[in-house]
């Protein structure tokens, strides 16, 4: 389950990592649906990607977002404040929403080719991501460094072999 603020450029994202081209202007998100398989060491995984509306501060966890997810993957845009301070409540509802069930977790600093619009440092990002305990990278949609790295990276830090069966049947939910 992927989940970010209406800002982060989840759907550029979304788009370039299953169709390979960069999406510059999106209309808002209701729902789509994309299909992708990935080999990531040797292991294929089938992956369901269901991109929906952006989260903000006062959005509701349906109940939904908790069951058969193996895996969250939350993506701010270095570009704004808000919606680096948006991820961290969305953590904590993730937290309330799972309880104490060890779910990985991943934190992508979106929009890094905006080096001039940047807010948000990497160190910020990293920082955060240690918080949690979760794993960091940063990306761009328009350089193409997207989601697959975020795989590559997620298979490299959890080595628990119950992590890496779970992701061969996960479906990833792009918020």
């Amino acid at each position: 389950m992927i989940v970010c603020f209406c800002v982060s450029g989840k759907s550029s994202l979304t788009i370039q990592f299953v169709e390979g081209q960069f999406v510059d202007s999106y209309d808002p998100t209701i729902e789509n649906t994309f299909t992708k398989m990935i080999t990531v060491n040797g292991q294929e995984y089938h992956l369901q990607l269901v991109d929906t509306a952006g989260q903000d501060e006062y959005s509701i966890f349906p109940q939904t977002y908790s069951i058969d997810i193996n895996g969250y993957i939350l993506v701010y845009s270095v570009t704004s404040n808000k919606s680096f301070e948006v991820v961290k409540v969305i953590h904590e509802k993730l937290l309330d929403m799972v309880g104490k069930v060890q779910v990985p977790i991943m934190l992508v600093g979106n929009k890094k080719d905006l080096h001039m619009e940047r807010v948000i440092s990497c160190e910020e990002g990293k920082a955060l991501a240690e918080s949690w305990n979760a794993a960091f990278m940063e990306s761009s949609a328009k350089e193409n460094q997207v989601m697959m790295q975020t795989f590559i990276l997620l298979d490299q830090t959890k080595k628990d072999q119950t992590f890496k069966r779970c992701l061969k049947y996960a479906f990833i939910y792009l918020q």
